[in-house]
């Protein structure tokens, strides 16, 4: 997923990368709320600390169930000792699937849609900000330059913080994490530690790649082209730029949500292939993805190639996506 690709692309940064999960060799069980992926890929903790190895970092897989209470305390306290006190960036992408199906009216689901989503995707990332910011700050004080890059929180967060996405729980949860970026901004940045909310776009992740193969993508994305994704590894250098950011850069931005396909432009980073895909909210992925299919169905017939061959890098204003519902509950 986008955490594993974060933590393979720090590694090959140079990176002393702790990654942290539940699936390990000794436990192969796929869980009620991990999603299927491709036979024989393994993507332990144990084999992601061997591709950070092998990509010139050090990597450590740490086993660690983030809905115990007590489990990051227990385990980010070990990992400060291992590192002599040096915490220089902290990563927050874990998340659990919801066994109901995710899409539907708030009110014919379960509580446990909230607690899915929200208990490891916002509360746990509160927590385990909450016990990194002590170190963060110590590592800031430490830092051997004025201008160095400071220590970095990044908050893996999505386009549902912006707009409805999925249904009211995801939303609440995404714009929950983005506030937090926010807000601990505001009390962190005078002791010299930097926040952002990462936004993604469209993932070729491992589970979605099985579910275009299971024949099942279509239906719950809603016909989203993932040929046309972004590689997780993608996100992976997005923070490893940021992260490499001087502090007075860095500082200015803090806070700030980030779309990763925008930040490469900025930054200069793209796909191992050279590419860079539009950014989530530009219409040359807008219009494909949304518009262009509506307007063929609706005329019955495709729209001409000359127009789908020409659409404009533009990035649409977020507030256009936080002013209404989105284009297909609009009854205005």
């Amino acid at each position: 997923g986008i955490g594993r690709g974060i933590a393979l692309e720090l590694g090959k940064a140079g990176y002393t990368v702790y990654a942290l999960g539940r699936s390990t060799r000794s436990n192969k069980r796929l869980l009620d709320d991990q999603r299927q992926v491709a036979d024989g890929l393994d993507l332990t903790i144990e084999s992601a600390a061997e591709a950070i190895n092998e990509s010139g970092g050090r990597g450590y897989g740490i086993s660690i169930d983030l809905t115990e209470d007590g489990a990051m305390e227990k385990t980010l306290t070990k990992i400060i000792e291992t590192e002599g006190g040096r915490l220089d960036v902290l990563i927050c992408s874990a998340y659990t699937t919801p066994l109901e199906n995710i899409k539907g009216e708030f009110w014919t689901q379960s509580m446990d849609m909230w607690d899915a989503l929200n208990g490891v995707g916002l509360r746990s990332v509160y927590e385990t900000c909450r016990l990194a910011a002590p170190h963060m700050i110590e590592t800031a004080k430490a830092a051997p330059a004025d201008n160095a890059p400071p220590p970095l929180i990044c908050l893996v967060s999505s386009f549902g913080g912006k707009s409805y996405t999925f249904n009211v729980a995801y939303g609440a949860g995404k714009a929950g994490i983005d506030r937090l970026a926010v807000d601990m901004s505001y009390q962190l940045s005078k002791y010299g530690v930097a926040t952002t909310a990462l936004y993604p776009g469209l993932v070729r992740t491992e589970a979605n790649l099985q579910m275009e193969v299971d024949g099942t993508w279509d239906e719950a994305s809603g016909g989203l082209d993932l040929s046309q994704g972004e590689s997780p590894g993608f996100s992976g250098k997005a923070v490893a730029a940021l992260a490499s950011l001087d502090k007075k850069s860095m500082m200015a931005r803090s806070g700030n949500v980030e779309v990763v396909a925008e930040i490469a432009k900025e930054l200069g980073f793209t796909e191992d292939d050279g590419s860079i895909p539009p950014s989530i909210r530009s219409l040359r992925y807008l219009l494909p993805n949304f518009v262009f299919p509506q307007v063929e169905k609706e005329a019955g017939k495709p729209v001409p190639n000359w127009i789908k061959d020409n659409v404009p890098d533009f990035l649409v204003p977020w507030s256009t996506f936080s002013s209404g519902p989105p284009p297909e509950m609009d009854t205005r």
